[in-house]
């Protein structure tokens, strides 16, 4: 690992605790990455800096093996044994009551033969950079998709084009030209380490034939030259499901970047963007619809078809109906993964023609003097 180990708590970054599971975890990473994805905020450094660290940290805690080990170093770390990085002069930090210099190559070399925890740190052989061997998990790619308004809420299997690191079709990630073998490294053994007797201790260091890998290639494939990637275009299908909001990011296990050494594949990140309905709007769970009806209608009462997504829907207007009066459709909204659906909120909204018949209007005017003498409809307002 790296000395983030040291310096990061990691639990405190996803906002969980040390005893927190992988499904408290998985949620906790999944709300943060979506407030600080880069595409969520951009031309924000800060956001970005930010979710670079949430995913630093999810990577960590999501895989048991790493957690363990990095559980491990921050009980040593609060238990005092390393005052941390820093200190005066390169390569180096105080450790003990008295705050003696320690290099970083005698810390790899002090623990590299009790269980690993020189490479555990990071400390890597002569040269003090990091080296990981072990298998290691592919990277989150991400990308986006723009939904219409009606499968954004009816949900809709579709597909999205991808650029990036893939498996490589032509050794299928071997690393070998097809049909010639893939050699365990005669040096380590497969191990990918090497160990060497100092004295009363042992150190464990990368096989310098290997690389750490373990393996030996003698014909690299011609298509990745060896490393088992490829950059290129795939595509792949998204299921969306019913509901799913502006925004949102969708999670495709295993179709991230490719694993090394043996390690599984990341994730896909797909950020869905809905576009927008002629005349229908998302309000939570429910959709609303700004209804015209005529003044006939509001006044006298009427049966009215009013649209939705599915088949119309006949809507009873009563008699004396002002309008902005809102009436609702029960399950005619958005469908939910679990329990009912929500409802369609139906505004109505009088509209008056701009040309009346001359006997229409006569007939108003009566209506009007006869009827309306007493009705003031502004009498609230005091006018």
């Amino acid at each position: 690992m790296n000395k983030d180990w040291v310096d990061k708590d990691f639990y405190e970054i996803l906002g969980v605790s040390k005893s927190a599971d992988a499904k408290e975890i998985k949620r906790a990473y999944r709300k943060l990455a979506q407030q600080y994805h880069p595409d969520a905020n951009p031309d924000n450094p800060t956001a970005e800096e930010k979710f670079k660290e949430v995913s630093e940290a999810y990577a960590t805690l999501s895989d048991p093996e790493q957690r363990k080990e990095y559980d491990e170093v921050r009980r040593m770390v609060e238990s005092g044994g390393f005052r941390g990085f820093g200190g005066p002069g390169p390569g180096g930090f105080t450790s003990g009551p008295g705050g003696q210099r320690v290099r970083f190559e005698d810390i790899s070399d002090l623990f590299g033969g009790i269980g690993g925890l020189g490479d555990l740190f990071g400390f890597g052989g002569g040269t003090g950079t990091a080296t990981r061997t072990g298998p290691r998990r592919g990277a989150d790619l991400s990308t986006e998709l723009h939904l219409s308004f009606e499968d954004a809420v009816k949900g809709a299997t579709t597909t999205v084009r991808v650029k990036g690191e893939a498996t490589c079709r032509t050794c299928h990630g071997t690393g070998a030209e097809p049909g010639t073998p893939v050699e365990t490294c005669p040096t380590c053994g497969g191990s990918g380490m090497v160990v060497q007797s100092q004295g009363f201790f042992s150190t464990t260091r990368p096989c310098p034939t290997c690389g750490g890998t373990g393996k030996r290639i003698p014909t690299p494939c011609h298509t990745c030259r060896g490393t088992g990637t490829e950059t290129r275009v795939r595509t792949m299908k998204v299921k969306i499901p019913a509901g799913v909001r502006n925004g949102a990011v969708i999670r495709l296990k295993g179709k991230g970047a490719p694993g090394r050494n043996g390690g599984p594949a990341g994730d896909m990140l797909v950020k869905v963007h809905v576009g927008s309905h002629p005349f229908f709007r998302r309000k939570g769970d429910n959709l609303t619809l700004k209804l015209p009806i005529t003044f006939t209608e509001a006044a006298l009462g009427a049966e009215v078809k009013v649209p939705t997504l599915d088949e119309p829907v006949t809507l009873k207007i009563p008699a004396g109906t002002s309008s902005g009066r809102t009436f609702r459709v029960r399950g005619r909204g958005v469908p939910k993964v679990k329990g009912k659906p929500g409802d369609l909120l139906v505004t109505v909204q009088i509209v008056v023609p701009k040309r009346i018949p001359k006997e229409a209007k006569n007939l108003l005017k009566e209506y009007r003097d006869k009827f309306e003498a007493d009705f003031n409809p502004r009498a609230d307002l005091g006018v």
